[in-house]
């Protein structure tokens, strides 16, 4: 019976804390707001990038910033901060339903989804 107070209270204690995360907003709203943050943010994580075009994912989660030489930096949110990759031309990309899905050659950074990009 003092197991089952243990492992109700244990619970309880996660339920609390779950809600006070929500409360707080902590991991919602994490997104690039726009091109000009997606090239600030790819010329402040990659050093000696010169941010050019972008292209931002609809949903925020992503974007694929063009630079100056000929190369480009994939973004994306990795919880509530923003991940980079500086990749080189040609991309392996591939169209799909829900956008264009580009391969970082990184098996920890994995593949993106630019959502709502039919293109590049």
């Amino acid at each position: 019976m003092n197991q089952l107070y243990i492992f109700a209270g244990s619970l309880g204690s996660i339920l609390f804390m779950t809600l006070v995360a929500w409360a707080l907003g902590l991991g919602r709203g994490a997104a690039i707001a726009s091109s000009e943050e997606a090239r600030e943010t790819a010329e402040a994580m990659i050093s000696g990038f010169d941010a050019g075009e972008a292209l931002l994912g609809s949903d925020g989660k992503a974007a694929l910033v063009h630079g100056k030489a000929g190369d480009v930096a994939l973004l994306k949110m990795h919880g509530a901060r923003v991940a980079a990759r500086h990749l080189r031309l040609p991309l392996a990309s591939r169209p799909t339903p829900d956008g264009l899905r580009i391969d970082s050659g990184d098996r920890r950074f994995g593949a993106v989804l630019l959502r709502g990009v039919t293109g590049y």
